[in-house]
Formats: structure tokens, C-alpha cells, sequence
């Protein structure tokens, strides 16, 4: 490497002298100049002010949300040829492996809070590919508590804290969701307070992709697709009272236990498996096919296998790996598609925004994100704070008549003959429906799959019941009456635990 070569690059002494930020070696670390041995501080002690000042600015902001995370590097090994459905590249091949990244978190609590509160999991991963970075931002919830993108900083202030006291208010959290034109949540609540509101690990929970994508073959037949990553390990989770004694004895519990099983060799692995529909059997649906809060029926809609998710290798460093990996679904590779579904759309830009404020405009130049497998040429994107790949140098950072450039995906038959949208540009809330159809498929998970469950049913009633009794009386009510739509006995034990626990509450006060 030549000398010009070098100027570009960041390397770290063998001899393991220490030096300043500027490579200039400190005498000794601790020393600070004085005048005389008890005297005031001198300004001119530099090393003294690069260490505080960059103290100072340590800390990036945390994510809002899914603050509180953890993760690890592994690989995606395809195991059933789905060449008919996807064309990507990480998919041509079985037996093919492809390096990623995963990250796994709680949604509302910050960075310090318990990773064991009842809460969705995040479940992105990161996938190196040849074609460039592909991001599944995933949840371990099959669906969500909205579908109207432009209510989601509202619901997430409800779910963090009172801006008064700065304590977490259950007024708040089931104030929205009790609100008739937000109780499509209905689904997604009766998941979060049941066992599964509670995971025991990361390693034994599901990732799903919860909105719906499109997927396209090389030919340009292209389907709807949701992803489901089925834990191999198995499903273990806390109960209510379980997961509250753990956020006190151990609040980072799920993060010790990933890096446990990987230190120990105990890598944990994923099954990853996609359901397919086409765009007309989407059109028989009694409900649409971009509705987050809705998921597809297994007996129409199987499972199809593609591959193994292996998680095996612990981050070396938190910060620079973890901490500083930006996910958006944004990121994506040729013939994965993000479908219509709108709060989908709307986290297409926001994500990756999120990173730019968070870390900074050239966040996908820091290691952890770079496109390192496929590389990049982006001479139109230049400058901004932090930018240290380069900076293409003396490319035009326009596309020049002089220069030649490659252009290899415009032949690709993806949009143009898929969906095609017409109509007038109209505001549209997409309030919870009229008539029952927002319930049935929460009916079906409390009458169908909870009850073959052995106490799960005791155990929803409870979680909800001993939550809400936080809450005022009229909020209350409100609760009881939106379970009881879900099935009346459900509503009615929810009441007598609340009651129950309310009055235990107000004699504590005593």
C-alpha cells in the first residue's frame, strides 16, 4: 500500500503505543498540566480536553423506539430451491450462505429498562449480500396495533412516559387503544398480554415479517409474500409475575442468555418459511391484503420453507456493531418489494431517517453497515459530517458525458406490469370497520389457540386485569367492554381481576 494509499485508512499500532486521537503518543495517561503541583488547570493541556469533550459525546441517541437490544452475527442458509418465487441472488442456490446480522429488542423502554417487560420484540437482520444490504425489520408478532402509519408517534408517546410526571401511565396506554377508532389494535393487544407478551429469550421466540411484501421470479411473475422465522429452540416464555421478579434481579436477562448460548457453543437457529399469495386470490380476502392487523390463514396459505437463520458469532464490540447497526426496510435487494400496505410505505423513509439523525448522514459507512459484499458506487452522494470512505475522490459528483457508467437493472420486468393504482388523491383513516370483522381473528386466537393452551386463557385475563387496574375507572370500562367483544367470559374475568386488584391498590395507599 502505497503512502497516498494510506491517507484513507484508520490503523491500529501493533506495538500498542498509546497515543492521542492524532496518533501523537502520550507520556503518561494520568498527568495533568498544572501550575505547580496544586495550581489551577491549563488550558493548553489538549489531551485532557480531547478525553472530557469526547466523553461529552460518547453517547449516540438512543433509538425511539426499540432502544433497549441485543444481537449477534451469523448466516441465511437456503435450504429449498424458491427460484419460482424470488429471484435474488441469496436465494439461487441450495446449500448457499449468506453473513448477517441480527438485532433483537424491546419497543417501548429506553435503552436502561428491563428486557423482560411485557412488550413486542424487534427482530431485524441484516443480510450481507452480493446484490447489496437487505434488511427484514421485523417484529415476533404476526401483526400490529395499527394500520393508519400517521398514528404511530401517537401510539408510541402512550406506550413511554406521562410528560408531566415522566412515569409510565396506564391511562395513557390503554386510553388510546381503547378509543373505538383505534381498537383494530384489538389483536395485537390480546397477543401482547398474553404468554407471549412476555418472551423467556430471544433464542425461543418468532420473527415475522407482519406486513406483506412483494416477491418476484427473474421471469417477472411476481407474488404477495409474508415471512415467518419459526425458533428452532422452541417457545418458552415468562409469566406476568415471572417477568416483573426478572426485571429486577436481571433486567439484561434475554441479552446474557444470547450471548451465553453462543459463548457455550449452543448457537440458536431459525426456520425460515414464506406464505404466497397472488394478486387474485388477495382480491377474495374478506379483508385487505396490506391490513397489518390481520394474518393469513395457514390451511389457505401454507408454509413454505426456504432456508435456516444461525445465529453463532457474539459481537466483539457492542457499540460499533450493535449499538450502531441501522436497519430500514428501505434496504433491499432486486426482485424483494415492498407491497401497498401503508405503514410499510410510511417506514421506508422513516427508518433510514432515523439513522441519519441518530448516527449521521453517512451511517451506511460505518463498518457494520456497509454494503462490504457487494460494494458500492454512489458519486452523486458526497460530503456530510463523518464521511471517511473516501469520498470518490476526484469523481464528478454528477453524472458526467464524460464518464461511463452501468446501468444492469434496468431491463428487469418488475413494476411496470404488476399493480397498477388509479384514482383521485383522497385522505383516508382507516378506522377500525364498522361490524365485527376487527375481531374475529382475536376471537379466534383466545377461543381456538389460547384455549388448548392449559391456563393461557386465566393467564390473558390476568396480565390485562392486574395492568389495567392502573387505570381510571372510566379507561377501565372501557377495557372490559373491548374484550368482552372479543368473548364475553374474557371481559367479565378481566373486570373481577381489575376490581379485585384496584381495591388491593387503594388499601396499600392506607
Amino acid at each position: 500500500m502505497s503512502a497516498e494509499d494510506k491517507t484513507n485508512t484508520a490503523e491500529v499500532r501493533e506495538d500498542r503505543v498509546v497515543t492521542n486521537s492524532n496518533g501523537i503518543p502520550m507520556n503518561d495517561p494520568f498527568a495533568t498540566q498544572r501550575i505547580g503541583e496544586h495550581g489551577p488547570l491549563l488550558m493548553q493541556d489538549s489531551n485532557l480536553i480531547e478525553s472530557l469533550a469526547h466523553f461529552n459525546r460518547e453517547r449516540v441517541p438512543e433509538r425511539n423506539p426499540h432502544a433497549h437490544g441485543s444481537g449477534a452475527f451469523g448466516y441465511f442458509e437456503v435450504t429449498d430451491d424458491i427460484t419460482d418465487i424470488c429471484g435474488s441472488a441469496m436465494f439461487d442456490t441450495i446449500g448457499k450462505r449468506t453473513r448477517c446480522l441480527t438485532r433483537f429488542s424491546t419497543v417501548g423502554g429506553e435503552k436502561g429498562s428491563a428486557d423482560t417487560a411485557r412488550d413486542p420484540r424487534g427482530f431485524a437482520t441484516k443480510f450481507y449480500t452480493e446484490e447489496g444490504n437487505l434488511d427484514w425489520v421485523y417484529n415476533n408478532t404476526p401483526v400490529f396495533f395499527i394500520r393508519d402509519p400517521s398514528k404511530f408517534p401517537h401510539f408510541i408517546h402512550t406506550q413511554k412516559r406521562n410528560p408531566r410526571t415522566n412515569l409510565k401511565d396506564a391511562n395513557m396506554f390503554w386510553d388510546f387503544l381503547t378509543t373505538p377508532e383505534n381498537q383494530v389494535a384489538i389483536h395485537q393487544v390480546t397477543i401482547l398480554f398474553s404468554d407471549r407478551g412476555t418472551p423467556a429469550s430471544f433464542r425461543k421466540m418468532n420473527g415475522y415479517s407482519g406486513h406483506t411484501y412483494k416477491w418476484s421470479n427473474k421471469k417477472g411473475d411476481w407474488h404477495y409474500v409474508q415471512v415467518h422465522i419459526i425458533s428452532d429452540q422452541g417457545i418458552e416464555n415468562f409469566t406476568n409475575e415471572e417477568a416483573i421478579e426478572m426485571a429486577g434481579k436481571n433486567p439484561d436477562y434475554c441479552t446474557e442468555d444470547l450471548a451465553n448460548a453462543i459463548e457455550r457453543g449452543d448457537a440458536p437457529s431459525w426456520t425460515v418459511s414464506v406464505q404466497v399469495m397472488t394478486e387474485e386470490q388477495a382480491k377474495k380476502l374478506p379483508f385487505s391484503v396490506f391490513d397489518l392487523t390481520k394474518v393469513w390463514s395457514h390451511k389457505d396459505f401454507p408454509l413454505r420453507r426456504i432456508g435456516k437463520l444461525v445465529l453463532n458469532e457474539n459481537p466483539q464490540n457492542f457499540f460499533a456493531q450493535i449499538e450502531q447497526a441501522a436497519f430500514a426496510p428501505s434496504n433491499t435487494v432486486p426482485y424483494q418489494e415492498a407491497s401497498a400496505d401503508p405503514v410499510l410505505q410510511s417506514r421506508l423513509f422513516a427508518y433510514a431517517d432515523a439513522h441519519r439523525y441518530r448516527i449521521g448522514p453517512n451511517y451506511n459507512q460505518v463498518p457494520v453497515n456497509c454494503p462490504y459484499a457487494s460494494k458500492f458506487f454512489t458519486p452523486v452522494m458526497r460530503d456530510g459530517p463523518m464521511n471517511v470512505d473516501g469520498n470518490f475522490g476526484s469523481e464528478p459528483n454528477y453524472y458526467s458525458t464524460n464518464c461511463k457508467y452501468q446501468f444492469i437493472q434496468q431491463d428487469r420486468p418488475i413494476q411496470q406490469h404488476q399493480e397498477v393504482w388509479q384514482g383521485p388523491a383522497i385522505p383516508y383513516h382507516w378506522a377500525t370497520s364498522a361490524g365485527d370483522i376487527d375481531y374475529v381473528q382475536p376471537r379466534a386466537l383466545y377461543q381456538k389457540v389460547l384455549a388448548k393452551q392449559p391456563g393461557a386463557q386465566e393467564r390473558l385475563a390476568h396480565n390485562v386485569g392486574v395492568h389495567v387496574a392502573n387505570a381510571c375507572s372510566g379507561i377501565q370500562e372501557r377495557v372490559f367492554e373491548m374484550f368482552s367483544r372479543v368473548d364475553p367470559q374474557l371481559g367479565n374475568r378481566i373486570r373481577e381481576i381489575a376490581t379485585e386488584k384496584t381495591t388491593e391498590n387503594k388499601m396499600n395507599k392506607l
